[in-house]
């Protein structure tokens, strides 16, 4: 059985705009193909705006970086709207982790993570998700 996953934003932040940690890491384990990675148009266009808000990125860098995402995860649509949490964008990662009928929601926000899990979907931290599929595929 594949793994299917939804990292939150703040993954994704972590990887694109400091590189080399878990969460690096966890883009790494999707791409090598340890794990099925899910995205949304809405996931991506949260990471596109904060991207140029808060770390300054030109809209090429973001769009670019976003691009590659996509090229590397599946996209999903969902048809859905929720409004289980307060933080809408948080409502979108557990949208599209429905769509995807994923296993996981990888995050740092603890709102996700205090729902523990949402309609059969674990919801756990990023170092919880690297000890658990990251070490056993360190290489030296």
């Amino acid at each position: 059985m594949v793994l299917k996953v939804v990292l939150d934003t703040n993954i994704y932040i972590s990887a694109l705009a400091f590189p080399g940690g878990h969460a690096d890491e966890a883009l790494r384990l999707a791409f090598e193909g340890r794990y099925q990675l899910f995205l949304s148009p809405a996931i991506l266009a949260e990471l596109a705006n904060v991207l140029e808000r808060k770390f300054k990125w030109d809209r090429p860098r973001s769009l670019e970086a976003c691009r590659m995402l996509g090229e590397m995860a599946q996209v999903v649509r969902p048809k859905a709207r929720l409004s289980i949490l307060k933080d809408e964008p948080d409502n979108r990662i557990l949208e599209c982790a429905l769509m995807a009928h994923a296993n996981r929601i990888v995050s740092g926000d603890h709102h996700l993570l205090d729902l523990g899990e949402f309609r059969g979907i674990k919801t756990e931290t990023l170092s919880k998700f690297i000890a658990e599929f990251g070490s056993s595929t360190a290489s030296g």
